[in-house]
């Protein structure tokens, strides 16, 4: 049996219920964290040893930040907590009737309660595909990998003779007009413009064209029509062209839009997302996303001892909205599952179902320039900006991190330049084989 197993059996031996979170992102860590104090070992399984700071990703794509500003190791961060620990590994399955989490290097590992926060996948709305030409961005290795792509392709630029290829290597297309693609689009935008300005002797990056598609009829669709007005016009401040309309191919060469095409070297999707395979471990109703359904208290219909947080489930507000798969949803709905286990654990009666409480949604367009959405004010440009930096700042985990973060800001508001401008060998294999 392997060792997993036969640690499982000592704790139960001591008569210690065992809670398992598959995830250590923002809902799984939050409920970790928050069952310090209950009478039970919990156990964290990730198939990455380190908490991604992911509202922050975008910097990194973009030369921005590192990787470690970001993210720290989820045993650090679990280091001071007596009954925790932390396995690495990839959750393969889920055998309910046995209580039993599967792992793809074949050991099982036994839970009385289950929390599951997977979080969310790229969608690319059945084309597959485009995933090679077009990557998306949800861990510090997309964020590597794009961040490489941009790179290389200003340097191909300086070195080609063809004017027709130049001009595909300077186009970057941002397929999605969320908050990520918006991030995304004026992040590059800056980089060409400023950053990198005086760094080539045969290609002026300024002139390079940056395009973000959005199938609807206006970027960041989920704020009021006038800060997303707004935002369209910051952007085009920065010289990115905005096309509204949905991409019907994508390829080395470039995208459709309809019948209109673009010739791109760069594309990065940040058009959709999906929920993980939990739905499919669990065999639980979902929707079309994947998301799992899920009651009032977080828990599946039939199996109270298994809970689904963050991205993973779909639950729904007051007005029967679907609550946002945002970094804040989910550390309210880990805090809440926490709260429910140690009710149960301590024989009290649990509280009331999920109740998520809005904060107000935040998105950066560029330098001294934002958008917040509080509901009951609403403000854009230099105020907006500084307030979205201060927030991000304060949530990030560890005081090293938010220092380094706040140290490379001042730097880079002051003399207007990224540090973190590398491309690694991956990242330059992986474009080598789009071609």
């Amino acid at each position: 049996m392997a060792e997993i197993d036969r640690c499982l059996i000592a704790n139960r031996r001591q008569g210690r219920p065992h809670v398992v979170i598959v995830g250590a992102g923002f809902g799984g860590l939050s409920a970790a964290r928050a069952l310090a104090a209950a009478p039970a070992d919990v156990t964290v399984i990730d198939q990455h040893n380190y908490h991604l700071f992911q509202p922050m990703l975008y910097q990194v794509a973009t030369a921005g930040l590192s990787p470690p500003e970001i993210a720290m190791p989820i045993r650090s961060i679990l280091a001071g907590q007596r009954n925790a620990r932390v396995i690495l590994g990839k959750v393969s399955g889920i055998d309910k009737p046995n209580r039993v989490v599967e792992l793809d290097q074949g050991d099982k590992l036994g839970y009385d309660t289950l929390i599951v926060a997977t979080g969310a996948r790229h969608s690319y709305f059945g084309n597959d595909k485009w995933e090679r030409v077009a990557p998306g961005l949800k861990n510090i290795e997309d964020a590597i990998d794009i961040r490489g792509r941009i790179l290389l392709a200003f340097e191909r630029a300086e070195t080609t003779a063809d004017a027709t290829e130049r001009q595909s290597l300077l186009t970057f297309v941002i397929v999605g007009g969320g908050p990520t693609g918006v991030e995304l689009a004026g992040s590059i935008a800056e980089l060409a413009r400023k950053a990198l300005a005086d760094d080539f002797r045969h290609i002026d990056p300024s002139s390079a064209r940056v395009v973000l598609v959005e199938a609807g009829p206006r970027v960041l669709a989920a704020f009021p029509k006038d800060l997303s007005e707004r935002a369209r016009l910051a952007l085009a401040k920065l010289g990115v062209e905005v096309k509204f309309g949905r991409v019907t191919e994508c390829n080395r060469d470039g995208v459709l839009i309809g019948d209109a095409s673009i010739s791109a070297r760069t594309i990065i999707w940040a058009a959709g997302v999906a929920a993980s395979a939990a739905a499919k471990w669990l065999g639980a109703e979902n929707d079309r996303l994947g998301r799992v359904k899920v009651g009032a208290d977080l828990a599946l219909p039939d199996n109270p001892e298994i809970f689904v947080v963050g991205d993973t489930t779909l639950v729904l507000d007051e007005d029967g909205k679907a609550i946002p798969g945002v970094a804040l949803a989910a550390k309210q709905q880990g805090k809440y599952v926490a709260a429910v286990i140690s009710d149960r654990l301590a024989g009290r009666p649990t509280c009331g179902g999920f109740r998520y409480r809005r904060r107000g949604s935040l998105a950066t367009i560029g330098r001294k320039c934002a958008v917040a959405d509080f509901g009951f004010v609403r403000l854009s440009g230099s105020l907006a900006w500084f307030l979205w930096g201060a927030v991000h700042i304060f949530f990030l985990i560890g005081f090293r991190n938010r220092m380094a973060v706040l140290l490379d800001w001042l730097w880079a508001y002051i003399t207007f330049k990224r540090g973190v401008r590398l491309i690694f060998k991956r990242a330059a294999l992986s474009h080598e084989g789009d071609a």
